[in-house]
Parts: structure tokens; C-alpha cells; sequence
């Protein structure tokens, strides 16, 4: 019998909020600690394939030696007691499998008590073990597991939530999006789905750091924290550096240090960035998400569209095997080329008024009359952004790109080439929602810090999106920055697209929330965790 561990009194003893459930579960576990078992043992426990090796390989060399010997781990999520023996499926990351446990093949000797104590008694739904055995196939035809040994490897104190199958039927399926989002560990465990979104995503950035590295694109990193909140027109989280004394930002974009590193003399440099932004939380909007930037030397924004429906139509293919991606009612077509026009013909189109020379007091009136409700700090760039994100994004369901801004709405664009009046910018559409925003990049610095003089003016009216002066940049910009082309790409909504969520809380891990609150089992007690 073995020494009971210090924290086993306790843990008994500080139980007073836990359910009836969970009380039974840290018994057990004293019940284990007290039969010599370590329900925590730190040995290596050596796994030698998945469930989805055995159900895919062994079905066609059912000889094969390799099958007499496995060694598998996982969680488990069902038991059949069947008296001196027992069915249990358990999960690893691949899948699920069935394992056969016979009680005289796990206790060979008089001594039953692994079997009729441990295994029957002292494991619940979802502790984690080790089998040892050899695959066959059962009388129903289930390729199985029939165990010679187990090893208790984790002992879970806390239930699963409970999911009913019967006949490749789910019942009580786990989908209340406040559990799903806040214990993201628990949802991954009971519904297994959830996990080929994450997969998919994985191999969705895999696809385009592919297609990026063999076009010679070299990824960098660059600071999460910043001075100067620079990039992008948001409202910025606020920290303090200890050691400097000063206040930092945490990043907005990348852009501005991207560049920097083209006047460095790189031609092509991208990042994959975690940005952070202090603003509302939606279906399509999380304070915390993730970009990708790249910037091109020598390119301008005709280029870039080239190239971003080619990489687009790559990313499609590696993961669905086709351009044609479902979402939703719709199916996206992601093959190249993809449809194109100016802000201006899409306002037009959807709402009947023609902007294009309109001034800021007409502009106002335009909103009036669509009933689009507007700060009065914002100026003419941002009202026509919200005219077409109110009443025109919405209707590009295919992908789109949306050409020719007005040069009031980029501050860090360069201008039009033939178009007074306008910048050579696009964004691109899909499903109704903005994924990407590119431009021929501004690499004239006196331009540049006249531009950033105007969204002081902005910030003074009170816009508190309005970007800030970056005079580091602006030095950057004298030292000569060659023409270049660059791009942001929202990774959370691509994601959403190409795995067909509705919301981006569903392809972030952990997404932001309320802090919780837990109630206490037996008092009104309530603390935040």
C-alpha cells in the first residue's frame, strides 16, 4: 500500500464547491493513491501508432506483424460492461477506436483487483489510458483493440458533457457556443468536428507560406510592441513599459515596420502577425486576430492582384482539392481571375448616387438619406467608407476586388497614376465581408507626411481611429524607399471561408470573453476565474 500523498487531505477537505460528480471522481482518486497506483505516473508511456493507422492499414494486411504488438494512448469516451469483460472506445488525435477488455487477460493471476477495482470501478469517462495488445476484428466486423495490459495515465477529475451516439447518430451534441468558446479543451474532446476546422487552418497557412517561400518570399518578425500605433486607421490597446517609462501600443499592423525593411534593401518580405485592436466584438470582428502583410519591391497594386487570386485559387485547391469552396447557401468560386471594380460604380450600383465628386456636406446628406447614422468627427474618406460598407459590401458574395479609393479614405497609398483625385488600392471581397486591403504603396515622404498631417486633424475633431505621425518612418521613407506593392490578409476570415463558419470565434482557439463567473456548488457563493 502506498503513502498517501500530502495533497489527497486536502483535496478532500476544499470540496465544499464542487459538484457531486467531482467529489466522487477525487475520491477515486484517494481509492487509487491508496492501492499503490499513481494516477499522474511520470514513466514514458511509448505509443506505436493511431486509431486511424489501425482502421485504415489493418483491414489490408491483417498478417502483418506489426499489428500483434501495438501500443496506443487515449482518452476514454464510452464503456460496455459486460461482466468479465468490457468494450471501451477510447480517443487519441487522430480518432476513436473499440478496445476489448477481458478480465483474465488484464489479470492473469488470483489477483482480479486491476480488473474488478481499478478498471470497473476507478475509471470514469475520460481519464486517459494506455493499452497494450494486438488488433482484430470482432464478430460485427469493428476493427478493435483486445487489450493485454492498461495503464492508467490521467486521472480527470472534472466530467465530460455527456454526447449520446447511436447508429452514426449524435444526440445532446455539445453546441452552446458560451461552454464551446470559454472551455474550448472540453469542446475539442467532445466534438471531434471542431478539430478539422483547427486542422484545415493549420494547412491553410501551411498552403500560403508554400506558395510565398517558392516565389522567394522571405517571412520576418516585427514588433508587437510599439511607440507609435502606425498601419492602420484603429484604436489601439494601451500598455506601459516598466523599464523605459513610457507608454507602448500593441500593434495594429505591421506595415510600417515591413517597409522599413524594403528601404533596408529586402525585396519581398511577409509576416504572419497577432494585431490587436481595441474595438467592437461581432461575427466577423475578434480585438485580437491575425494578418498576414506581405510587401513587394517593383510592384504595384495591378501585380498584386494578380498574384493574390493566384495564391487564393492555390490555397482553395490544397484544401478542398477544387476552386469551388461551399459557404453557408452559397459555393464560393475562387478561380482566377476574379471580378473587378471601383468603389465609386459599386455605390452607384447599389445605391443609386454617384459620389465621386461629392464634398464632405453632400456626403452627410447622402447618409441622411440612406439612413446611415455617422459621427460628426469623421471626415470625408471615412463617409464614404461607410456608405459602401453599410449598403454595397454585403452584395459581393464571389470574390471581388473593389478598385480605386478615394484618396482621403489611404492615408499610405500612393495616388492614382491616371485618375485625379484617387489612390491605387483595392480590397477584396468575399461572401459579403472585406478579406484583404492592398495597396501601390506612398514612397514619396513628402507626400507621405502631408497625408499624416491630415489624420491629426482627424484625431483633433476626435476620430479616434486616426492614425498617428510616425516621424521614424517618414526617415525611412528619405533614406528611398523603392516602388513597391503590399498587402494585408485577414487569416481568421479566410479561414472562416475556406471552412465554412459563420461566426470567427469559431476558428480562433480562444477567443475573447467576459471574464466568468463560477457559482458555488452548495452556497450563493460567486467568484471570477
Amino acid at each position: 500500500m502506498a503513502k498517501e500523498s500530502l495533497l489527497l487531505p486536502l483535496l478532500m477537505e476544499n470540496n465544499q464547491h464542487l459538484s457531486e460528480p467531482e467529489r466522487i471522481r477525487r475520491q477515486k482518486l484517494v481509492e487509487l493513491n491508496q492501492l499503490g497506483i499513481n494516477a499522474y505516473p511520470p514513466e514514458l508511456f511509448e505509443v506505436n501508432t493511431t486509431s486511424v493507422e489501425i482502421k485504415q492499414e489493418y483491414p489490408k494486411d491483417i498478417e502483418a506483424n506489426k499489428w500483434k504488438e501495438i501500443s496506443i494512448a487515449g482518452r476514454i469516451m464510452s464503456v460496455r460492461d459486460m461482466g468479465k469483460a468490457n468494450f471501451a472506445v477510447i480517443q487519441d488525435d487522430a480518432g476513436r477506436i473499440q478496445v476489448y477488455v477481458r478480465r483474465d487477460d488484464i489479470c492473469t493471476g488470483d489477483d482480479k483487483t486491476l480488473y474488478d477495482v481499478v478498471f470497473k470501478k476507478l475509471l470514469d469517462i475520460g481519464d486517459i489510458i494506455g493499452v497494450k495488445g494486438y488488433v482484430f476484428t470482432t464478430k460485427t466486423g469493428e476493427t478493435s483493440i483486445h487489450a493485454k495490459s492498461f495503464t492508467l495515465l490521467t486521472k480527470a477529475l472534472h466530467p465530460l458533457p455527456i454526447v449520446k451516439e447511436k447508429e452514426g447518430e449524435t444526440f445532446d451534441a455539445v453546441t452552446d457556443p458560451e461552454f464551446r468558446y470559454r472551455q474550448r479543451y472540453a469542446d475539442l474532446i467532445v466534438n471531434p468536428h471542431v478539430k478539422e476546422t483547427f486542422l484545415k487552418r493549420s494547412q491553410m497557412i501551411r498552403s500560403i507560406r508554400d506558395f510565398l517561400n517558392a516565389h522567394g518570399a522571405l517571412e520576418v518578425d516585427t514588433p508587437v510592441l510599439q511607440n507609435i500605433p502606425g498601419g492602420a486607421a484603429a484604436k489601439p490597446f494601451i500598455t506601459h513599459h516598466n523599464a523605459l517609462d513610457v507608454p507602448f501600443y500593441l500593434r495594429i499592423a505591421n506595415e510600417l515596420y515591413l517597409k522599413r525593411l524594403i528601404v533596408g534593401g529586402f525585396d519581398w518580405v511577409y509576416e504572419f502577425s497577432r494585431n490587436f485592436r481595441n474595438e467592437g466584438m461581432d461575427r466577423t470582428h475578434n480585438p485580437e486576430f491575425t494578418i498576414l502583410e506581405f510587401y513587394v519591391a517593383y510592384k504595384d497594386y495591378y501585380w498584386m492582384m494578380d498574384f493574390t487570386e493566384k495564391m487564393l485559387e492555390k490555397v482553395a485547391i490544397d484544401l478542398h482539392g477544387t476552386t469551388e469552396v461551399p459557404m453557408g447557401e452559397n459555393t464560393l468560386q475562387f478561380k482566377a481571375p476574379f471580378k473587378r471594380i471601383s468603389i465609386f460604380d459599386a455605390i452607384l450600383e447599389y445605391t443609386g448616387f454617384d459620389v465621386s465628386n461629392m464634398d464632405e456636406a453632400e456626403l452627410r446628406e447622402v447618409c441622411k438619406k440612406l439612413h446611415i447614422e455617422v459621427s460628426p468627427t469623421i471626415g470625408k474618406g471615412k463617409l464614404i467608407d461607410e456608405i459602401f460598407s453599410e449598403k454595397c459590401e454585403g452584395n459581393f458574395i464571389q470574390p471581388t476586388f473593389i478598385i480605386d479609393y478615394p484618396v482621403e479614405m489611404s492615408p499610405l497609398t500612393k495616388k492614382h497614376r491616371s485618375k485625379e483625385g484617387l489612390v491605387e488600392r483595392f480590397e477584396l471581397m468575399v461572401n459579403g465581408k472585406e478579406i484583404a486591403n492592398a495597396y501601390t504603396e506612398l514612397n514619396d515622404p513628402i507626400d507621405q507626411r502631408a497625408r499624416f498631417e491630415e489624420q491629426v486633424k482627424l484625431m483633433e475633431r476626435g476620430d479616434d481611429e486616426a492614425m498617428f505621425i510616425d516621424h521614424d518612418f517618414l526617415r525611412a521613407l528619405e533614406y528611398g524607399m523603392p516602388p513597391t506593392a503590399g498587402i494585408g490578409i485577414g487569416i481568421d476570415r479566410l479561414c472562416m471561408l475556406l471552412t465554412n463558419q459563420v461566426s470567427i470565434q469559431d476558428v480562433l482557439f480562444f477567443p475573447q470573453m467576459r471574464p466568468e463567473t463560477i457559482q458555488n456548488a452548495d452556497t450563493a457563493e460567486i467568484e471570477n476565474v
